[in-house]
């Protein structure tokens, strides 16, 4: 068959990169053709995504992308929770708000919502785990704005970037369900807690659309697209984790998915969501999927605490882990998702403050901090598989990371000596690989989720990394539950 060729635009926390991918019938090739940082705003009124500059990269990337011919499709994804307000005429209400901004994550909050819908009734309808970042708390701020009663729509990331590329808005369904609003058992907003939350009822009008639905062509108007310009925009898994879950060249139910990048996101996939108590007091979390699935998984602080560290150092990935690997495993153990973990801003001093607070010797070295960040990262992540394990029945034999964090080798290994399971790495690019397959899946050259595995196992090789037998792993483990005092 003819090559054909698309575009992927996936929008990281910290970075967003734009693909070229050739598909031609038997292997998906894909090159990343631009790379652009994502920066964080700090302006009077909080903590902000700077959400033009990030759509002015991504017309650049496109341009790229189609230099050396025509595209058959573009597809967006993002990360979640975050969104902009739109009026009556899709104009944005204000720049959005970042999800670490120190106000809208206050304890206060969530303290409010819980007022009007309490804890078990909102995980009860929507089956999200209850976060401070979560969509539904940052509404609940922004209800007592001005802002507030002059907004007709909402946009998450990937809806907005769709929108101005387009000119058509629409709640793609896999980032719709990160907000909290989404009713777990079906494809459609949970109007009546949206009106008991004192959230207004007008950005919520409109319908869901799923996955591989066509937008409209890139607006001719756009000059910086080039080439790009009338291609088309599809809906892809707009929720970056749902399009990397798209990409795992998933092995059953003993396999669970770990999603590393900013977030770690850890989970298994199920056809139904798991609403149970035992689910809702391990605070996991229902989320959409491509094909109907349901990613029954739980959000870990992930490589943020990493990304922190290492730019108050001023040092290269390289170095940060080469000075991880001269540490032996004896370093102070804490909970990656400490609340005073959120924000940006000196890290180290409060993972050290953590440490002395569970009576131990806070990291001396760059070394001894790089290696506790990634030690009590592998020790949530197991943590996170026995509960799993626990509510669902599964025995989960192996983890597969995709994602920015399975080319991280040391971290790999000691998630695998921690787990005392298998670790399979790979893809990287799993996120890009998703939305690509998703179009794929839309133009029917596959027309199924285990087609699309298949494929994307085919493309790319797999890392496996095997756990020692010492026992110094477990070791680890137990350590961590006693100094955090999470036995469950």
């Amino acid at each position: 068959m003819p090559e054909l060729r698309l575009a992927a635009v996936d929008l990281g926390a910290q970075s967003g990169r734009v693909a070229v991918a050739r598909y031609d019938g038997a292997r998906l090739e894909l090159e990343t053709v631009h790379r652009f940082v994502n920066r964080r705003l700090w302006l009077p009124g909080g903590l902000y995504w700077n959400a033009p500059q990030l759509f002015a990269d991504t017309l650049d990337g496109l341009a790229l992308a189609a230099a050396d011919g025509p595209l058959a499709g573009v597809g967006v994804d993002s990360w979640g929770c975050d969104y902009a307000l739109l009026d009556a005429d899709n104009r944005m209400l204000g720049l959005p708000y970042h999800h670490r901004d120190r106000a809208r994550t206050a304890p206060g909050i969530q303290e409010l919502a819980f007022a009007r819908v309490p804890r078990h009734e909102l995980y009860a309808r929507t089956g999200i785990q209850t976060m401070p970042i979560n969509t539904v708390f940052q509404l609940v701020a922004d209800a007592a704005r001005p802002v507030a009663a002059l907004a007709a729509r909402i946009a998450l990331i990937p809806d907005l970037i769709g929108l101005w590329l387009t000119g058509t808005l629409c709640n793609e369904l896999t980032a719709a369900s990160t907000t909290g609003l989404l009713e777990a058992r079906a494809p459609r907003w949970a109007l009546d807690l949206v009106a008991r939350l004192g959230i207004p009822a007008a950005p919520f009008a409109g319908e869901l659309t799923a996955p591989g639905v066509e937008l409209g062509p890139v607006h001719a108007g756009h000059d910086a697209a080039g080439p790009a310009a009338g291609s088309v925009v599809r809906t892809v898994g707009g929720h970056d984790t749902a399009s990397a879950f798209a990409a795992a060249g998933y092995l059953g139910p003993g396999t669970a998915v770990l999603s590393s990048g900013t977030w770690s996101l850890l989970g298994v996939e199920l056809d139904e969501p798991l609403l149970s108590p035992a689910a809702e007091a391990c605070n996991l979390t229902n989320e959409r999927g491509i094909a109907g699935t349901v990613r029954l998984l739980r959000n870990v602080m992930g490589m943020w605490l990493l990304e922190e560290v290492r730019a108050e150092y001023g040092a290269t990935h390289e170095e940060m882990l080469a000075a991880a690997t001269a540490v032996g495993p004896d370093v102070p153990l804490f909970d990656p998702d400490a609340g005073s973990l959120l924000h940006p801003g000196a890290m180290s001093d409060r993972i050290a403050a953590l440490c002395t607070a569970a009576h131990q010797a806070p990291p001396a070295t760059r070394g001894e901090l790089v290696r506790s960040i990634l030690c009590s990262l592998a020790c949530k992540y197991r943590l996170v598989v026995e509960q799993l394990e626990s509510v669902t029945g599964r025995r989960i034999e192996r983890v597969q990371i995709v994602g920015g964090g399975s080319r991280n080798g040391v971290l790999c290994q000691i998630t695998a000596d921690v787990l005392e399971r298998e670790v399979l790495a790979g893809p990287v690019e799993a996120t890009l690989r998703g939305n690509v397959l998703v179009q794929l899946l839309a133009t029917g050259e596959v027309t199924t989720l285990a087609q699309m595995r298949e494929l994307s196992g085919r493309s790319v090789p797999l890392d496996r990394y095997v756990p020692a037998t010492d026992g110094a792993g477990d070791a680890i483990y137990r350590r961590f539950l006693e100094v955090t005092g999470d036995h469950r």
